[in-house]
């Protein structure tokens, strides 16, 4: 055991203690909490983890597998993240009702509007644009369904998706990745020779950083892209450990403008970092120090944004409650905007990545 080992579970016990149901509409934030504390069941076997994430995946798939409050026609790469949870529920009960669901989340693949070159748009009322957390969103969820329903073509087309995404977003100076890009190069924020957006925000990233680890786990070893995709992994850790904070080992909201007035230290990036950090590390996809580069990272997380109330409810501080680019005027994607939006305790955006960023670091 180690000294992380158990913030994991007291983050999942207060949560599971304050939230017995974590939404009222199928969305990806809560479902990055329950891919938490699915973590925590496999590691421990305790079944109330498997039960809570059961009752709440229940409160949405009905008898005959159909999701409530999801849209297919919608195209919101967003709303197949939860849909990872489905694979877990249909393997240790057999119910039926979880395939149908995975297959209904399958089907929207099938026809979801895409770029000339085929990356998915990241929502159908965002015409022509990648965003780098929809490769989190999509990719884990569809690699494992090539796995499982022995569909070799869902492989090709994940791999396809992180490398149009790197391709487009890497800046060959700092080797960060930009939030999003535009094909068609009409948004506002988007640069008329590029179609990126105009910084590097830490969530973003740190969606897409904690996607590639988790689509490896069913990317077949001898798939002709997964070096590429190892490579580009490295890369964007490596510019990344460029950025980190020296005194805190945590990273700020807009990556490489630590001293601009207005940026902060921000907790749901830092700990999806972490998670990348350890997991690469975990599985040799990069040397084993990262993984100190990791616990100093989650140690930055304990001293500053962990309080712990009375009761045992956790409490963690530090979140940007949400950042988008396109649709709103005000979603520029300007610096100001980004340290504009909110920043609260216990976004479930934060809360998962500290389950999951703890998980990989701990000897569970």
């Amino acid at each position: 055991m180690t000294e992380y080992s158990r913030w994991p579970s007291r983050m999942a016990d207060s949560i599971m203690q304050q939230h017995p149901i974590l939404g009222t509409k199928w969305a990806y934030e809560w479902g990055v909490v329950l891919k938490g504390i699915e973590q925590l069941w496999h590691h421990t076997g305790q079944r109330a983890y498997f039960d809570y994430i059961q009752r709440n995946i229940d409160a949405f798939v009905g008898p005959d597998g159909s999701i409530h409050t999801y849209a297919l026609e919608e195209y919101n790469l967003d709303q197949i993240n939860t849909g990872k949870l489905l694979f877990g529920l249909w393997c240790e009960t057999g119910d039926e009702r979880y395939r149908q669901a995975i297959l209904q989340l399958r089907d929207q693949l099938r026809t979801h509007p895409r770029t000339s070159e085929q990356g998915f748009w990241h929502k159908n009322i965002y015409p022509h644009q990648m965003w780098l957390d929809g490769i989190y969103m999509q990719g884990p969820f569809y690699a494992e369904f090539g796995r499982r329903f022995d569909e070799p073509e869902a492989f090709d087309d994940v791999a396809r998706q992180i490398i149009l995404v790197e391709q487009h977003t890497r800046d060959a100076e700092t080797g960060l990745l930009y939030h999003g890009w535009d094909e068609s190069r009409q948004q506002a924020w988007a640069d008329p020779e590029t179609g990126c957006s105009p910084h590097f925000w830490g969530r973003a990233i740190g969606w897409y950083v904690m996607a590639i680890p988790d689509v490896l786990d069913h990317l077949p070893h001898d798939h002709p892209q997964r070096g590429t995709i190892l490579d580009i992994f490295r890369t964007t850790i490596d510019a990344l450990v460029k950025v980190q904070n020296p005194a805190t080992g945590l990273w700020y909201q807009i990556l490489d403008q630590p001293d601009r007035p207005g940026n902060y230290l921000e907790t749901s990036a830092s700990c999806m970092f972490i998670y990348a950090l350890a997991r690469g590390a975990a599985e040799g996809y990069l040397a084993p120090h990262y993984r100190d580069i990791a616990a100093r990272a989650y140690q930055g997380i304990l001293d500053r944004f962990v309080e712990v109330d009375a009761g045992d409810v956790i409490r963690l501080h530090g979140i940007c409650s949400v950042a988008g680019l396109g649709g709103n005027p005000y979603r520029d994607g300007s610096f100001a905007y980004y340290v504009s939006e909110k920043v609260v305790a216990n976004d479930y955006k934060g809360v998962g990545a500290f389950i999951l960023a703890g998980a990989a670091l701990g000897d569970l």
